[in-house]
């Protein structure tokens, strides 16, 4: 849930009060270093986009309704997680979404993409990827993720919502991993953390 996520209040807060007010935009670009949420919040954004059961004002997916569990489960087919470190190929990439946007979602209300290191894409991908931006279909929700900023192209990022994660302190670190292991009942030596 965005409750449970740590130390990125400055992502969550606008993103869950866009997501209450029914007033997403259809590019999300989020930048940071490697282990913070970017990921996280995405499939989080993207579960709750969709969830049937969300309450009205809230943002929290149900977790309970047949599109949560499979997104859970990674089963849901309207989330769409492109790993760009490894499709980098403009062919790919109109394989994989310029192709894929314009057909509706097919259980929920809307298809959303995740593209993990979008960095990664060529120029060519990302100068097929823009045409997409410039003219989404209403049914479609990009969350790009990329550690490496300063390598997306100008006319992408214009394009998106932008949300810089930032790294997540020691101490709020080893508060978190306590809190898990005690939630799974597993003993951790206090010098492990």
């Amino acid at each position: 849930t965005f409750a449970e996520v740590a130390e990125q209040q400055h992502v969550v807060r606008p993103v869950s009060n866009q997501l209450a007010l029914g007033k997403v935009a259809h590019a999300y670009l989020f930048a940071g270093p490697r282990g913070v949420g970017k990921t996280t919040i995405a499939r989080l954004l993207a579960k709750a986009l969709n969830c049937e059961k969300r309450a009205q004002g809230s943002a929290e997916p149900c977790n309970q309704c047949s599109i949560c569990i499979d997104s859970n489960g990674g089963r849901f087919l309207d989330t769409v997680e492109i790993d760009a470190a490894s499709q980098t190929k403009v062919e790919e990439t109109r394989e994989n979404i310029i192709e894929n946007v314009r057909f509706a979602p097919s259980r929920g209300k809307y298809k959303v993409f995740i593209i993990d290191e979008v960095h990664m894409l060529s120029t060519s991908s990302f100068n097929a990827l823009l045409k997409t931006l410039e003219e989404p279909p209403a049914h479609v929700v990009f969350i790009l993720a990329t550690t490496e900023l300063h390598k997306i192209p100008a006319t992408i990022i214009s394009r998106c919502q932008r949300f810089d994660f930032h790294r997540i302190p020691a101490k709020e670190m080893i508060e978190r991993l306590q809190t898990i292991a005690t939630n799974e009942g597993v003993e951790v030596d206090a010098d492990v953390m």
